[in-house]
């Protein structure tokens, strides 16, 4: 187990976009559910918020997993009444630790 297990204090389901019938005989895209991952969310740091404007990319949050957590770009990650789309997986130099740059989801009329 990774030295950062202790830290992850949620539990987040992996949504994952699959094809599925239409009904019409082609198929359309919808998130399916993928698996769970332990996880830590924060908010992302100043520096981090600065690049991800600089490229255009909405970060408002980071999620820590283990370097073995199977999440992608293009997934949603759900739990405790959150929905945060992940815009990047990357990770460090070394495998600690797995970081997801997320953006929250907020439904129509939600107060931010």
């Amino acid at each position: 187990m990774s030295g950062i297990g202790h830290l992850l204090n949620r539990v987040l389901e992996v949504w994952r976009p699959a094809a599925v019938p239409d009904g019409a005989g082609g198929q359309a895209v919808a998130l399916a559910l993928a698996g769970e991952v332990r996880a830590k969310v924060d908010q992302p740091s100043a520096s981090d918020r600065t690049l991800a404007a600089q490229t255009g990319s909405r970060h408002t949050h980071t999620v820590y997993l283990l370097p073995t957590a199977d999440v992608a770009r293009g997934d949603e990650l759900r739990g405790g009444g959150q929905r945060l789309r992940v815009h990047s997986v990357v990770e460090p130099s070394r495998p600690d630790y797995r970081k997801a740059e997320t953006e929250l989801i907020q439904p129509e009329g939600a107060p931010p």
